[in-house]
């Protein structure tokens, strides 16, 4: 489509050298094959036929958005379900667009923040380090670690999930630890496939309470918590928020989705930058947007390598749902939602 590129520094030129046709929107989805990035608008469904073949971030958790997808007649894959296993890596549309989104609120925190990150020894003086409190320690969670390190923060982190102490630690953050006291809660902080599962209220108060003591002595708070399907956690209360120094900034990745409406703190609000009790919020829903080209390649690259799944040598689609990868991201098909 005639101008998709161009907020990612990617010209209608640079897609005509390398072989592409370019149209305008009424061409580009009236393809047999469309891939997208979110669930095309009514608008942009109305131009495709059915039969088509769309592939993209499609919300496989999104009920109404599927039957929609059905009712307009199209073999939908949704990448976000790809399961989380070795040979569908290179296919994880979340890691490669959640890592992008933990290195970019590092640095739109240290933009805001008032004071530097790295200790400074300085003739004027010795500028103390920011403390920084990543909640979350999935990909957006271990980047974040990583980007503030290499800023020079003093680094604490926090997720339900023991098991990533070590990843946590290897990256130069330190982990905080709450105890695990009855078989429930150890076995919901196992996890599935890679991802946290909801924990029980009695983990879930005395994390709080650990959480708290380190919230209120940080400089930067990087909220990352997600359960696929679910609202986002609560894990910053408003007490916690008044706790914290004025001039500390919170960077809520979760912004939007939490079941306040707000994200991993009620206070947070969708795509506003806000300050409350002297703290700044930064609740960016869509942090790899920021960083388009990046975010283009590597999930053009993804793309790539689920389509060698279900296209032949030819160029004709085959779904094979013998290959768990494409029984899983298939949504839709013949005018039916598939996905359970």
């Amino acid at each position: 489509q005639s101008g998709a590129g161009i907020a990612a520094s990617v010209t209608d030129a640079a897609y005509t050298a390398a072989g592409a046709e370019i149209v305008d929107a009424a061409g580009a989805f009236g393809c047999d094959l469309v891939l997208k990035v979110r669930s095309p608008s009514d608008a942009e469904a109305a131009l495709m036929r059915p039969g088509t073949t769309l592939v993209g971030m499609l919300n496989p958790f999104d009920a109404p958005g599927l039957e929609r997808l059905a009712a307009a007649g199209l073999t939908s894959f949704a990448l976000e379900a790809a399961p989380r296993s070795s040979r569908a890596q290179s296919m994880d549309v979340l890691s490669s667009q959640a890592n992008i989104a933990g290195y970019k609120a590092v640095m739109m925190a240290a933009d805001t923040y008032q004071r530097f990150f790295p200790m400074l020894m300085t003739a004027a003086g010795t500028v103390k380090a920011a403390r920084v409190v990543i909640l979350g320690v999935g990909v957006a969670g271990l980047q974040a670690i990583a980007t503030a390190k290499r800023l020079g923060a003093v680094i604490e982190a926090s997720d339900v999930r023991p098991s990533v102490k070590e990843q946590v630690e290897s990256l130069g953050g330190k982990f905080i630890e709450v105890s695990y006291d009855t078989p429930e809660e150890k076995e919901a902080a196992v996890g599935v496939g890679g991802y946290a599962k909801p924990m029980p209220p009695s983990w879930l108060a005395r994390q709080q309470i650990e959480v708290a003591k380190r919230v209120a002595l940080a400089d930067v708070v990087i909220s990352t918590a997600l359960i696929p399907g679910r609202a986002a956690p609560t894990l910053i209360t408003e007490d916690m928020v008044k706790s914290m120094k004025p001039g500390s900034v919170i960077v809520d990745i979760a912004a939007g989705k939490g079941a306040n409406g707000g994200g991993n703190c009620p206070l947070s609000e969708a795509d506003k930058t806000v300050v409350k009790h002297g703290v700044t919020l930064i609740g960016e829903t869509n942090l790899p947007a920021l960083v388009a080209a990046d975010a283009s390649a590597l999930y053009a690259r993804n793309l790539l390598d689920f389509l060698k799944l279900v296209l032949t040598k030819e160029g004709t689609l085959n779904v094979d749902m013998a290959d768990d990868i494409v029984a899983a991201c298939l949504v839709t098909q013949a005018g039916a939602v598939t996905r359970k």
